[in-house]
């Protein structure tokens, strides 16, 4: 009845998806952004290394930030972690107890941690708009339009879509945003909505709609963060010292330099998974292969120091 462990496999490219049986074109103005059910409990199932989950997690955080940088509401869905008989119901005659006997595994997963401006919505079955505010909230932003990204995409994710196309919600799903039991299963679930219920696209080509740029792609998303955040890519330099990193933060997050302590967490400061994902291109740009849950696991000036060290092999 439990949810089996889950083999890695590749995630679907763009080559791959099936053809979109109607024409819409997203327009931020009307989309929220739902991040379905990405709870430590669920993401356990995964081997912890799975590549395809840390791929999978990075262009949920791009698409994000960029819905944030739009305006778009970000919704989430996470399960509660104590639910009597009657509140799961047939759930547990498919899945066994669930998170009642996981609690300490509720959280969303600190890469995608809401911040203050998110929703969060309490999911009680397959569909996140079952027994919740989702369609009402919608209804009162002027929103028909929804973006699905999270797990497992042949489940909750597709269900979703489903229940808002019969909403008259449209639904686009985010075909390297999601993961599933099975390669077989995530491609089921494409399929599915393509044929019957919504539009199946790529991180990439939402970015794109989002952000109404033209072929100059991630570049230009690249800009406008390294000018909203006041990047500056050679500020750093070669030389990480303790001293030039802190000048660099606290430039980032607008903070006096005085004000921040090394060993303290930089999320007290205001530092939130836009600006993660804005240092991981910056650095990137600079030829160093720091990735978003690198910088999150440990997101002090020490901790930072010392991987971007290492990185450079000092």
């Amino acid at each position: 009845m439990a949810i089996p462990q889950i083999k890695p496999y590749s995630l679907p490219t763009q080559s791959e998806l099936p053809i979109n049986k109607v024409d819409w074109q997203l327009d931020a103005s009307k989309a929220v952004l739902l991040i379905h059910d990405m709870q430590e409990y669920f993401l356990n199932f995964y081997q912890s290394d799975a590549e395809m989950i840390s791929q999978m997690i990075q262009n949920i955080c791009r698409l994000k930030a960029v819905a944030k940088q739009a305006g778009i509401p970000v919704i989430y869905t996470a399960q509660p972690e104590h639910q009597s008989l009657e509140e799961r119901g047939l759930l547990t005659d498919f899945w066994g107890a669930g998170l009642n006997n996981s609690t300490e595994q509720k959280s969303i997963t600190n890469e995608l941690a809401p911040d203050d401006a998110d929703t969060v919505l309490t999911k009680w079955r397959y569909s996140a708009f079952k027994r919740s505010p989702l369609h009402h909230l919608m209804d009162e932003l002027d929103k028909d339009q929804i973006i699905i990204c999270g797990i497992y995409a042949h489940i909750g994710c597709m269900t979703s879509a489903c229940d808002a196309f019969m909403r008259d919600i449209k639904p686009f799903m985010v075909a390297d945003g999601l993961a599933d039991f099975t390669r077989e299963d995530h491609l089921m679930a494409l399929n599915y909505v393509a044929k019957l219920c919504g539009s199946v696209n790529t991180t990439n080509s939402l970015i794109d709609a989002i952000s109404e740029r033209s072929k100059s792609g991630q570049t230009e998303i690249s800009n406008v963060q390294n000018s909203q955040f006041n990047i500056d890519e050679n500020n750093i330099g070669t030389e990480w010292t303790i001293e030039k990193l802190v000048a660099r933060i606290a430039s980032f997050l607008q903070v006096p330099e005085k004000d921040i302590d090394c060993d303290e967490s930089l999320i007290d400061y205001g530092l939130d998974s836009i600006r993660v994902m804005t240092l991981v291109e910056e650095w990137r740009s600079q030829g160093l292969n720091i990735n978003f849950q690198q910088l999150a696991e440990n997101p002090t000036i020490n901790g930072w120091h010392q991987l971007l060290l290492a990185e450079k092999g000092e």
